[in-house]
């Protein structure tokens, strides 16, 4: 059951005639997964919508320096939407782009093509990927210059309501305003740490989906910002509470039949959905240096009972990156625990994809599931770790992704390239920093 998206060039051209749009943003995702944007008059869009506009590869390459490349931001114009929170005098719009080099062939550092070009191989089989999100962060209040703090807006925990729940107004907004862009939510509440919420996602084909998280991250912040706070989608901001994740479920279709679902199974689980979640443990380490890229990423990923630092599959643990709880009165789907919020979506789709179908082609066999009781003894779950753990930080994630010729070879080699070095130079500053934790335990001592 592939999901319709509708409109073309000239919906996009007649809508933004009829709303009176006067600035058109396009957008384009980093390889970082980054938005990043620059702005045309309305009188531009055709040219734009053409695929004519030639820019620099700056603005996907992460950098600027003297290795620039022309390229063409080329949009897809079922990506069109007014921002809701703009006025309706001179409205504002935006599209999402993709990467070209000016004669038309694909930009291999550009991130939404790498998932459309796995997307189209799983096409020719007349396979549909679908997946839901529940995205999970933290709103801080600012000082009088703007500048983010640490100090959470409510004291709240799982579930509360107003008036402990201080952020109830503006999760609100942020709903109503991604509803306003076409994006469907399922539900939102408040989550168990302090300042901590969780919007989720209604399921929808991967690309689709991709392209919701990134602008989910970009309207939650910009509503949060409208409020007088900090919308921060850190994995792991404040060292005592927990993490914020994105829960992602994924399930593949033919036409209406869902290819997880297998009523004579006792989990109603298929083969299908045994090989492909086979696939993901896999190549979990070096997925995960996609699904978890920051180095404050494995703050999050720590043996403490409450966190997914296992690359295997339970039906109830919260320690495991997998979970197969089965159809529980919904379609059958897969559910990946560990991935955080600063994933690049396009990125992390794409190599969950390739990983999945890889165990899925190669027929690969399931392991036994980890009893549901392996986080609830710290001691025990943290010898399992040692075992059959996530990488434990994000050189070992890079190590792992470098070594791993599939999710390689699914990003290309040029963005693989450019990833890694960036996330190396990232881990090179982090071991430079002399951290306050350091200066606390040792200075006095030695």
């Amino acid at each position: 059951m592939e999901t319709s998206r509708k409109g073309g060039a000239g919906a996009a051209l007649a809508q933004a005639t009829e709303a009176g749009v006067k600035f058109v943003r396009l957008q384009v995702t980093d390889f970082t997964g980054a938005f990043k944007n620059t702005a045309i008059t309305v009188e531009e869009l055709d040219y734009v919508l053409a695929g004519r506009l030639t820019f620099d590869s700056a603005i996907i390459e992460g950098f600027y320096g003297s290795r620039e490349r022309e390229i063409l931001l080329v949009p897809d114009p079922e990506t069109f939407v007014i921002f809701p929170w703009r006025p309706r005098d001179g409205a504002v719009a935006r599209l999402i782009c993709q990467a070209a080099y000016p004669d038309g062939t694909p930009f291999p550092a550009c991130s939404r093509t790498v998932l459309k070009n796995v997307l189209e191989t799983l096409g020719k089989r007349g396979w549909y990927f679908r997946v839901a999100a529940e995205v999970e962060f933290f709103l801080f209040y600012v000082e009088d210059q703007g500048r983010p703090t640490t100090v959470t807006h409510d004291q709240a925990g799982y579930c509360d309501l107003t008036p402990v729940d201080l952020g109830e107004n503006a999760r609100r907004d942020m709903v109503l305003t991604l509803q306003e862009m076409g994006i469907p939510v399922r539900s939102s509440h408040h989550e168990v740490s302090p300042g901590q919420h969780e919007i989720g996602l209604v399921e929808g084909d991967a690309l689709e989906m991709a392209d919701r998280i990134a602008t989910f991250k970009f309207v939650v912040r910009t509503v949060a910002q409208r409020h007088g706070l900090h919308a921060s989608f850190m994995p792991r901001p404040l060292g005592a509470r927990s993490g914020s994740g994105m829960k992602l479920h994924v399930s593949l279709w033919r036409e209406d039949e869902n290819l997880f679902h297998d009523p004579n199974e006792p989990r109603q689980l298929s083969a299908t959905a045994h090989g492909f979640a086979a696939g993901l443990l896999a190549h979990a380490p070096a997925l995960t240096a996609l699904t978890n890229p920051l180095v404050n990423s494995y703050k999050r990923l720590v043996p403490d009972g409450f966190h997914p630092v296992l690359a295997a599959w339970s039906q109830d643990s919260r320690a495991t990156m997998l979970r197969m709880p089965g159809s529980g009165g919904r379609p059958c789907r897969l559910t990946l625990r560990s991935p955080d919020p600063t994933a690049n979506p396009y990125l992390a789709l794409a190599g969950i994809l390739a990983a999945g179908m890889d165990g899925v082609d190669r027929r690969l066999e399931l392991p036994e599931p980890v009893p549901g009781t392996v986080d609830q003894n710290l001691d025990a779950l943290r010898e399992t770790a040692r075992e059959m753990g996530l990488p434990r930080h994000l050189e070992a994630a890079l190590a792992a992704l470098g070594t791993d010729a599939l999710v390689r070879d699914t990003l290309g080699e040029e963005l693989y390239r450019r990833y890694a070095a960036a996330k190396e130079r990232e881990w090179a500053d982090f071991l430079a920093t002399v951290h306050p934790w350091e200066i606390t335990t040792y200075l006095a001592q030695y």
